[in-house]
C-alpha cells in the first residue's frame, strides 16, 4: 500500500518547528512535508538531533512553548490541526491520533494501576461504567499479548517488565482505534525477541484496523521490518523518501548512505565501520602499572567459577514471625545467576549475550568487583577480586567498567577533568602535577579535545559522555574492562564511533573485554567468542562464528531469528 493509492489521511506541507535559543533559534524541524494513507507506515530515521521526534510531537499538538510552529500545515483528513483550540486538540489527542513514547513511564503513572489508567483514557472520550471499562481494559491487554490480563489489570507499572509496559502503552494507544499512531523509538531499550514480537503485533494491528502508522527510530533494520515507506532526516530537512526497499537498498542521498555504512552488518567482523572514520589518532599515555605479571595473551586470565547471585528480599519481624507460625509462606529467592563457570582470556573480547532478567549484567558486575557472589568466585590472574570477610570489598583496580547510561555515571557537579583524574590520583596511578597532562591524554585518545577538560557532563552529547566513560574506565590503566549495553539507544554513526574505538584501544593496549549488550549485530561484529545466557545460566558458549553460523541451543536460535534484518539490494 502507498501513498498513491488512497487519499491521503494525513497531509504535512512546509513544516517548521522552531525554537529560542538565546538571540537565534534552533530549526528543530524545517520545511518537512510529506502525506500518509490510511493503513500505511513511514519509517521516520534518522539520527538524534535530526527533528524527527519534533516532528511527530508537532503532528499531535505537544510543542511545549516558548518552541512554536512558524510556519506550514498539519491536516488531518482535510482538517487543519495547527491553530486548533487547546479543547479541541484534546478531543482529537488519543482518540483520532496517538502517540507511543521511547520511555512507556511517560504514558503511565507509577501509583495507579493499569486498569485505572485505562478506565481514565477510556473516559477522556466517551461516557462508560466502570464494569465496562475493567472488562475493556482487559480486552486491550489480551490484544497486545499480555498473559493473565484479567489478574495483571490491578497491577502497577513497576510489577511490569520494560517490555510488558511498552505493551501496555500500545494497548492505551490503541484504545479507542486511533486513525493514525506515531510510535517514537519504541523498541530502542528492549531485546530482540520482545522487539519482534511488537513489531508483529504493530503489523497486524495495523492490517486489522487500517490504523496508519509513524515509526520513528534510528535503528535502520527495525524500520525495514515493518515500513511501506522511509523518510531519512537530517538538520530538520527531509533528505530522502520511497519506498524502503529502494531507500534501504539503494539509497540516492550520501547521508543515506552514511547511515547504512556505519551498520555493523554491512562490515566484516572486527573491521572498522564508517570506512574508518571517528577514529582517534592520539596514542594513549604510557602505562604506569605494572604488566610484568601477566600471563601471555590467549591464556586464561579472568576466571569465574559456579558463580551465583541469589537475591532475597529480607523479612520484617511481623513477616518472620508469620512465617514460623506457618501463616505466611516464605518470599522465594530469585537466582540471577545460578552457577555460572566462565573463563575470559586475555586479550580476547566475549560477547555475553541475552535478554533482560537472563542475569548477564549481574555477572558483568560480580566479575568487576561492583556486586559480591552469594557463592563461588571470580579470580583474576588466579588472586581474587574482592576481598573476603563479612565486609568485602574490590581489591585490584585491573578491572574496570563501562555502564550503560554515561549520565548517570557520571557526576554532574564535577568537571570532566577532575572525574578522569579522580580514580588515577586516588590510587596513586599519577601525582597530582602530573593529573592534567594526563587527562588531556586520554581525551585526545578517545576522540575529544584536550579542552574539554573544563566542562561538565551535561555539555557534551550522548556519545561524546560515552567516550568520558570509556576515558574514565582506561584511565585506570585495566588489563580487563566490562563493557554493560556501552552502545544501546546510541544512533547507528556514533556507535559506529565507539565501536572503532574499542577496536582499537582493545589492538593498543591488549585489553580483555566481557560486551554485554543484546545488540546481537555488534556481538558479532566486536567478539571472538559469545555466551548465551537465559535465566541464570549459559546455555551456549564459543567461537563467535560458529554460533552465528550453526546455533545449537533452540534459546539461541529464537534470538538470532527474531534479529532484524536489513534487505539487500537486487
Amino acid at each position: 500500500m502507498t501513498a498513491d493509492t488512497k487519499t491521503p489521511l494525513l497531509e504535512v506541507s512546509n513544516l517548521r518547528t522552531w525554537f529560542p535559543s538565546g538571540r537565534s533559534e534552533v530549526k528543530a524541524v524545517d520545511g518537512v512535508s510529506f502525506s500518509l494513507a490510511p493503513g500505511e507506515v513511514l519509517g521516520l530515521v534518522g539520527e538524534s538531533g535530526s527533528g524527527k521526534s519534533i516532528t511527530g510531537f508537532s503532528i499531535i499538538g505537544l510543542i511545549d512553548e516558548p518552541g512554536r510552529i512558524v510556519e506550514g500545515s498539519i491536516k488531518l483528513e482535510g482538517r487543519e490541526l495547527i491553530g486548533l483550540k487547546p479543547h479541541e486538540l484534546r478531543s482529537i489527542r488519543g482518540k483520532t491520533i496517538s502517540m507511543v513514547f521511547q520511555d512507556p513511564m511517560m504514558t503511565l503513572n507509577p501509583v495507579l494501576s493499569i486498569g485505572t489508567q485505562i478506565r481514565l483514557a477510556l473516559e477522556a472520550h466517551e461516557k462508560i461504567g466502570a464494569a465496562e471499562a475493567r472488562e475493556r481494559a482487559i480486552k486491550a491487554l489480551a490484544q497486545v499479548r499480555i498473559t493473565e490480563p484479567e489478574r495483571k489489570v490491578d497491577f502497577f507499572p513497576h510489577q511490569f517488565s520494560g517490555g510488558m509496559r511498552q505493551r501496555v502503552a500500545i494497548a492505551i494507544a490503541l484504545l479507542h482505534r486511533p486513525k493514525l499512531i506515531i510510535c517514537d523509538e519504541p523498541t530502542t531499550a528492549l531485546d530482540v525477541s520482545i522487539q519482534a514480537e511488537i513489531l508483529s503485533e504493530m503489523k497486524e494491528l495495523v492490517a486489522e484496523l487500517g490504523t496508519a502508522l509513524i515509526w520513528i527510530s534510528h535503528d535502520l533494520a527495525t524500520v525495514a521490518s515493518i515500513a511501506d515507506r522511509v523518510a531519512v532526516m537530517r538538520f530538520g530537512n527531509i533528505v530522502e523518501i520511497g519506498p524502503a526497499l529502494a531507500v534501504l537498498t539503494r539509497p540516492q542521498h550520501d547521508y543515506t548512505k552514511a547511515l547504512l555504512d556505519a551498520l555493523p552488518s554491512r562490515a566484516k567482523p572486527g573491521q572498522l565501520l564508517l570506512r574508518g572514520s571517528g577514529v582517534a589518532d592520539a596514542a594513549p599515555p604510557p602505562r604506569k602499572a605494572s604488566v610484568g605479571d601477566l600471563p601471555p595473551l590467549g591464556s586464561p586470565y579472568l576466571v569465574i567459577d559456579e558463580a551465583v547471585k541469589r537475591f532475597e528480599k529480607p523479612a520484617g519481624f511481623i513477616k518472620n514471625l508469620a512465617i514460623k507460625s506457618g501463616i505466611a509462606q516464605p518470599v522465594p529467592a530469585v537466582n540471577a545467576v545460578d552457577g555460572v563457570s566462565i573463563t575470559l582470556k586475555r586479550g580476547e573480547v566475549l560477547g555475553l549475550v541475552g535478554e533482560s532478567g537472563s542475569g548477564k549484567s549481574t555477572l558483568g558486575r560480580m566479575a568487576a568487583g561492583i556486586s559480591v557472589p552469594t557463592s563461588g568466585t571470580v579470580r583474576l590472574a588466579d588472586k581474587p577480586v574482592m576481598s573476603s570477610g563479612r565486609s568485602p570489598r574490590k581489591i585490584t583496580t585491573r578491572v574496570q567498567t563501562i555502564f550503560q547510561d554515561p549520565f548517570a555515571s557520571l557526576n554532574g557537579r564535577m568537571r570532566i577533568g577532575d572525574i578522569l583524574a579522580e580514580g588515577p590520583l586516588a590510587h596513586q596511578l599519577v601525582t597530582r602535577a602530573e593529573a592534567p597532562a594526563y587527562v588531556r591524554q586520554w581525551l585526545a585518545a578517545v576522540g575529544l579535545d584536550p579542552a574539554f577538560a573544563n566542562r561538565f557532563p551535561h555539555q557534551f552529547s550522548g556519545g561524546q559522555r560515552q567516550r568520558i566513560a570509556i576515558a574514565r574506565a582506561l584511565a585506570m590503566q585495566p588489563d580487563v574492562v566490562v563493557c554493560d549495553e556501552p552502545v544501546a539507544s546510541l544512533d547507528v554513526s556514533i556507535q559506529a564511533q565507539i565501536i572503532n574505538l574499542l577496536i582499537r584501544l582493545r589492538s593498543e593496549l591488549d585489553l580483555s573485554l566481557i560486551f554485554i549488550s543484546h545488540d546481537l549485530s555488534v556481538v558479532r561484529h566486536l567478539c571472538d567468542r559469545v555466551a548465551i545466557m537465559y535465566r541464570g545460566r549459559i546455555v551456549e558458549e564459543g567461537d563467535a562464528q560458529a554460533i552465528y553460523d550453526n546455533p545449537e541451543h533452540d534459546y539461541t536460535k529464537r534470538l538470532l531469528a527474531a534479529v532484524p534484518v536489513l534487505p539487500q539490494a537486487a
